[in-house]
This record gives C-alpha cells, structure tokens and sequence, in this order.
C-alpha cells in the first residue's frame, strides 16, 4: 500500500506576544490559574489573522482590563514555553497601561518585581532573557 499523504511540515515555534511593563523600577509578572505559582509576561498567543501587537491589545485587554499605551517592540526571545514544554518565539513590546491592571480571564495573580525576590518563580524566559536585558538598560531598581 503506497501512503499518498503528503508530508507535513514541523510545527513552528510557538508565537506568543507579551509586554514588559515596567513601573517605578518593577516589572509586571503575571500567573495563570493552570500553573499559579510561575510567573510570566502578560500576553499570550496570537489568534488567526492576528499581528503581534493586535494579539498583544486584545491579550491585556481580556487579562488585565487594560490597553497598551505607546508599545514598542524591544524584543524577541527563543526558549522553551514553561507551560507547554515546546519551542517559543515571544515577541515582546515595551509599553504602560491606559489604566491600573487587573486579574481577570484566566490570571489568577499578579505582581511587580525587580526581578530579585528569590521567593517568586518566574518563566525562563523572562528569568534567564528579559530581566537581563532590562537590567543592562537600567530600567528596572
């Protein structure tokens, strides 16, 4: 029996868009109820048809009730996602917020961190790429 199916690609990386937010020196870091003691970037996957920055304004939207005011892409990071264990492409975006932020949609807490706090267990992503990078341009305490 000859297989005509056709050979299918290898999946991509996983695209993800996420702000950094930082405030008085602090980052922004969220958890989400499916693993609440890690924590992330706000942000999330892009829907179909969306850009990064669209996924981005409707992410914060739907998890802190806020929109990005001014984002600007910083950068983007390679790693593996913490949660799903699989190759990561993660837009990021500086921006602030039109409003104070709130947990909602599938958060279930939020913090803001310098970054130094040995208690709080952050992303790898955001550990091992993010808090460097922001650290070398003196945005955070």
């Amino acid at each position: 029996m000859i297989d005509s199916a056709a050979p299918t690609a290898p999946p991509g990386p996983l695209a993800v868009a996420a702000a950094a937010i930082v405030q008085d020196g602090r980052l922004l870091v969220v958890s989400k109820q499916a693993a609440p003691d890690v924590f992330y970037l706000p942000g999330g996957k892009p829907d179909p048809g969306e850009d990064p920055l669209q996924a981005l304004t409707r992410e914060l939207r739907e998890e802190l009730g806020a929109a990005p005011v001014d984002p600007r892409h910083l950068v983007d990071i390679r790693a593996t996602a913490a949660l799903e264990g699989v190759p990561m492409l993660m837009t990021v975006f500086t921006a602030a917020l039109d409003r104070a932020p709130t947990p909602a949609a599938e958060l279930a807490a939020l913090r803001w961190t310098d970054g130094r706090d040995d208690t709080l267990l952050l992303a790898p992503a955001v550990r091992d790429h993010l808090l460097p990078l922001l650290r070398e341009r003196g945005d955070l305490s």
